[in-house]
């Protein structure tokens, strides 16, 4: 019996080892293989798990990609940042070819939501990090110049062929040179920048400082949310990237004007309509009471109240009268007679609430 419980454990761990064989193949089909377990495959564990369709429908942001991403709001909520991007565009355009005396050409590559920490660990390097300040509303933004456009700037500024490569030396620190010209440029981008921003709400971009460490350009919390816009700056065989990103905690004071789908949009509002109200309640007729004084007096005395008995107020004639609608006291004047009838000539013009103190 001692020889026979081995033999007996070394079937069953035979067993075990020919059914997971038979999982792992994926072989089916016969009748030993329905109580095994499916295995599934990476289309459908995407499918399940948000990030694809089986349908061969777009689903990137379902599932849990529609989770980690919840925070982030799409820049297509805000219209008029696009236009304003575009506007600057149009500026750099004039203004960089000034700049270079060259033929430059600046395209709007894309506007995208972004996180900040993201987007600080996906910089290629080396590259220079402007931090710049946005004036009016106390608050920062980013620029990234990308290593070729430095070099393109430098080779440019410097009086290089126009038909060379820029020498790139990569492994070492930019010098004071590279770095006085390529904050010259970020000046004349700022510059163009607060004139894009004009027409909506003005503010100034002040440029902060240049850094080589995207450690050390820190101005949010790495999962706070940002919009990013890439621009692509060409001179001829010449060029690179100039990347702005502009937190939401930035653009929260102009956020309602960056809401608009169109310049002066006011939300919730008609002219027309409100000019006609106006008019109306001008027509309006209201009901008025003259009222020259208030007293209190108590329920039995009014219960004692016989014709010819007297109530006296604590006024004389020639004092003011107020003129209520409702409990709302409008107007005060003095009460004389015009034309065979009583009337009020308003001194005072006043807007109070009656109230029980005042009674």
């Amino acid at each position: 019996m001692a020889d026979d419980k081995p033999s007996d454990e070394k079937s069953e761990d035979e067993k075990l080892a020919a059914e997971w064989a038979a999982a792992e193949e994926g072989g089916g089909g016969g009748e030993g293989d329905a109580s095994t377990a499916r295995v599934l495959s990476q289309n459908e564990i995407d499918s399940l798990l948000g990030f694809g369709d089986s349908d061969g429908g777009d689903q990137e942001n379902s599932g849990i990609m529609a989770l980690v991403n919840s925070a982030l709001v799409n820049y297509e909520r805000l219209p008029m940042l696009e236009v304003v991007f575009d506007r600057l565009v149009r500026m750099m355009s004039t203004s960089l070819r000034n700049f270079t005396s060259d033929n430059v050409e600046v395209s709007l590559d894309q506007i995208t939501s972004v996180r900040f920490g993201d987007y600080l660990n996906s910089i290629p390097l080396p590259a220079m990090l402007c931090v710049f300040k946005a004036e009016e509303w106390d608050n920062s933004g980013l620029m990234t110049i990308d290593s070729a456009m430095i070099y393109s700037i430098v080779d440019v500024l410097l009086g290089g062929r126009r038909g060379t490569a820029q020498m790139r030396i990569e492994g070492r620190p930019y010098t004071t040179i590279e770095r006085n010209l390529v904050e010259r440029l970020v000046r004349v981008v700022l510059a163009d920048m607060s004139g894009a921003f004009d027409p909506l709400s003005p503010v100034t971009f002040r440029f902060d400082r240049l850094e080589t460490n995207p450690r050390f350009a820190t101005i949010a919390r790495p999962a706070n949310a940002a919009v990013l816009a890439k621009l692509r700056i060409d001179m001829e065989d010449r060029g690179g990237r100039i990347e702005i990103l502009i937190p939401y905690a930035t653009l929260e004071p102009i956020r309602e004007l960056l809401l608009q789908m169109f310049m002066g949009e006011k939300f919730g509002r008609d002219s027309i309509w409100e000019t006609h109200l106006g008019n109306e309640l001008l027509l309006t007729e209201m009901k008025m009471r003259a009222v020259l004084d208030e007293v209190t007096v108590p329920l039995k005395d009014i219960m004692n109240w016989k014709p010819g008995s007297r109530l006296m107020l604590n006024v004389k004639a020639e004092d003011p009268v107020s003129l209520r609608a409702g409990d709302v006291t409008l107007f005060r004047g003095r009460m004389g007679s015009l034309n065979d009838h009583v009337a009020v000539r308003v001194d005072q013009v006043t807007l109070h609430r009656q109230t029980e103190e005042d009674l």
